[in-house]
């Protein structure tokens, strides 16, 4: 399962952009020994979601599953709210960003990484 979007994911992120902020549904499972590695990438993260308008809504881990697919087995729930989805998109092509990405991708063995926008 890949842990990164790809080029194509993104242009189609930004082509389905229907306006306005958006929260970012990331679900993780961490490589062995992941952990510490992604708590390094979450610290690394603030200034540039600062830089863009972005705030951490909620980083927790997952517990007790009343309703859910056997294969699911998560680690780890994090929300982060974008004021738009060109703020995600400037921040995931900024260089000094793509300098710590592969503290993410070391860290995670499998992950969604969902948009989600606010009902009207």
């Amino acid at each position: 399962m890949p842990v990164d979007p790809t080029g194509a994911d993104l242009k189609r992120y930004v082509i389905e952009d229907q306006g306005g902020p958006v929260v970012m549904l990331n679900l993780l499972k961490f490589a062995a020994g992941g952990r510490d590695g992604y708590r390094e990438y979450a610290t690394a993260i603030l200034p540039f979601l600062e830089k863009v308008g972005a705030r951490v809504v909620h980083v927790g881990d997952l517990g007790t599953a009343l309703v859910q697919r056997e294969d699911f087995d998560w680690d780890v729930v994090l929300l982060v709210e974008y004021p738009s989805r060109a703020a995600f998109s400037q921040m995931v092509a900024d260089p000094d960003y793509q300098q710590i990405t592969h503290l993410r991708t070391e860290a995670v063995s499998e992950a969604v990484l969902q948009a989600s926008t606010p009902w009207s």
